[in-house]
């Protein structure tokens, strides 16, 4: 089964110094490095919001496109990324999971590639990486969250296990990334 790497908005703004800096968020990017030649695709989201968005009435002004906050952390190997997806580009549209980006069907992608197996990491726990996951199960993917290959707001204390809670209740797998590529106990490749 072919499977694929999902690295969600790991950019300069959700890194710490960034407009909504991710406390560690910079501290996924050496397992998600470490983790790309595993798999069959590597994709990733960004965010990639006009500057008059609605979303700045929750949230600090962040990742507007083309500004130096919405690019990647510098030390992501982007180079091996096959496929880059922009979300939240619309001024009135949160664009929380990388399934709703605007430039690419994420869904009729991963089906084009036979992708049935999604591992998602990157920013943030709690918010774009839990929507992503949510949808890639609704989706019918078998999606696995790589657990220290993710970080959280936090906004209230907690936030990054309920997070993790609901994303296991609805059917995701956690898994740590030294586990991606050994045969699990039901002796298939994870």
């Amino acid at each position: 089964m072919k499977k694929a790497l999902l690295i969600v908005d790991v950019q300069n703004d959700f890194c710490p110094g960034g407009a909504l800096g991710v406390k560690d968020g910079d501290k996924v990017v050496p397992p998600i490095n470490g983790l790309m030649e595993r798999f069959d695709l590597v994709i990733s989201s960004q965010d990639w919001h006009p500057a008059d968005s609605v979303h700045f009435g929750k949230w600090p002004v962040h990742c507007v496109a083309g500004t130096h906050g919405a690019d990647f952390h510098p030390k992501l190997d982007s180079e091996k990324i096959d496929l880059k997806l922009y979300k939240g580009t619309d001024n009135k549209d949160d664009g929380y999971s990388a399934f709703e980006a605007t430039n690419t069907s994420l869904s009729d992608f991963l089906e084009e590639h036979q992708i049935r197996k999604l591992y998602v990491c990157g920013l943030a726990t709690d918010y774009c990486v839990k929507a992503t996951a949510l949808d890639a199960v609704k989706a019918g993917f078998h999606t696995y969250v790589i657990t220290d290959a993710i970080a959280a707001v936090n906004a209230q204390p907690g936030d990054d296990k309920k997070a993790l809670q609901e994303m296991y209740r609805i059917g995701c797998i956690l898994i740590e990334s030294k586990e991606i590529g050994i045969t699990n106990l039901a002796g298939t490749q994870s």
